[in-house]
């Protein structure tokens, strides 16, 4: 069938948030989203009074779509007359109204549901509870092959790709390869040099916000994750988990060619190219190759002359920190290990 061209005239306004909460006078973008606000808070009391609330949003005006938020109705081709709606804060398209409102509820401030234990704040109910569960510690998926658990069915179903090796997403530019298209997406940002989150402390520049939160504890310090074995703390519960394993000797991953076993996927891979003879970074001014991009940071040290850890006792200085704990021994005399 022959696709025809459709056109739909732009609508567009600006946000209002136009339904008022007599009890506390917060403001909301949708009525929907007033009523669960009033039913939510009357929960927590005692005494609620549940006619009030439906009076109360029965008797709010409801507006035209138009008048609460900005989008537009896109032009496109279809063979099915399908109408495609834009959201005009970001690059978010869909064929459906209704998830277009759940959508711009993103880019709205209103987040009636909230977290009584910590600041976070949701614009589903649903998402709150889920939520909660990491105060709780409740984490009801669970691996069948490692002691791995989570809060989310997802969250199980990419962890089980770690087993499998499967990587469903991959790059066209480099060989990049991922559980997620979100990780795909973000990895993209890589290729085209794109950081838009910076910090305010140093020059540390990244592709997404969690990154640089991660970057911010190493300002403050901050290592919420402590191992109830020993004094090992940090900042990811990841880390954590892979630490614990040091105590158990857990070691899942194994080389199918040699009796190398480690703890984490990302290991393995870089121990196989050991024997693969793979050594994909490499220096741009000498000749040298190596496995791991951590090498090649390390050996660029030698061009640059940068030598980042110093001796507090005398001038020593050096590139790499297992260097500088050799050298340590020196003005302890304790005697290196053989």
């Amino acid at each position: 069938m022959k696709q025809k061209s459709v056109n739909i005239l732009t609508k567009k306004t600006s946000t209002k948030y136009i339904f008022e909460c007599d009890g506390c006078s917060k403001k909301f973008s949708t009525k929907h989203i007033l009523a669960k606000h009033i039913s939510y808070s009357d929960k927590t009391q005692k005494n609620s009074d549940t006619t009030a609330v439906r009076t109360q949003v029965e008797q709010t005006p409801v507006p035209q779509l138009t008048e609460i938020f900005n989008y537009d109705i896109c032009e496109f081709k279809t063979s099915q007359k399908r109408q495609v709606y834009c959201c005009n804060n970001c690059d978010y398209k869909c064929t459906n109204k209704s998830k277009l409102l759940y959508h711009m509820k993103l880019h709205t401030v209103e987040k009636p549901f909230s977290c009584n234990i910590c600041d976070y704040q949701f614009i589903q109910k649903s998402n709150l509870r889920r939520h909660i569960k990491i105060h709780t510690g409740e984490k009801p998926f669970s691996c069948n092959i490692c002691e791995y658990k989570c809060i989310r069915k997802g969250t199980l179903h990419r962890h089980m790709k770690t087993h499998t090796g499967e990587k469903s997403f991959s790059c066209n530019i480099c060989e990049y390869k991922c559980t997620r298209n979100t990780d795909l997406k973000q990895h993209m940002k890589i290729h085209a040099g794109e950081k838009p989150f910076s910090c305010n402390t140093c020059e540390y520049k990244c592709v997404t916000k969690c990154n640089l939160q991660r970057h911010m504890k190493i300002h403050t310090g901050e290592k919420p994750f402590s191992c109830h074995i020993c004094e090992y703390k940090c900042i990811l519960e990841a880390n954590l988990r892979r630490h614990i394993k040091i105590h158990t000797g857990e070691k899942p991953f194994s080389c199918h060619i040699c009796e190398y076993k480690c703890l984490t996927n990302s290991r393995l891979q870089t121990h196989i190219k050991i024997h693969t003879g793979e050594k994909p970074f490499s220096c741009n001014i000498c000749e040298y190759r190596c496995i791991r991009k951590s090498h090649l940071q390390t050996h660029m040290k030698i061009h640059t002359r940068d030598k980042p850890f110093s001796c507090n006792i005398c001038e020593y200085r050096c590139i790499k920190k297992r260097d500088l704990q050799k050298h340590m021994k020196i003005h302890t005399g304790a005697k290196p290990l053989s």
